[in-house]
């Protein structure tokens, strides 16, 4: 039982993590790049909504411990 609460742990860490960099990445990064690019507006908002969707999927699957057991 132990080692399957460590396992969790690991992976609710790793996706928390992957969810982190991405919203990281969708504030920061991809309107740095967009306007170094020349990116509209529209196509940056895009891409950060993207990133958003993507970092709430990981971190929706990290919490929801009902699939992982």
């Amino acid at each position: 039982m132990n080692q399957h609460t460590q396992k969790l742990k690991n992976t609710n860490n790793g996706s928390l993590l992957l969810g982190t960099g991405l919203v990281v990445a969708s504030m920061i990064l991809v309107p740095a790049l967009a306007v170094r690019l020349g990116l509209g507006a529209s196509l940056t908002g895009a891409l950060r909504i993207a990133l958003m969707k993507a970092s709430s999927r990981a971190v929706s699957g990290a919490t929801d411990v009902s699939k992982a057991a």
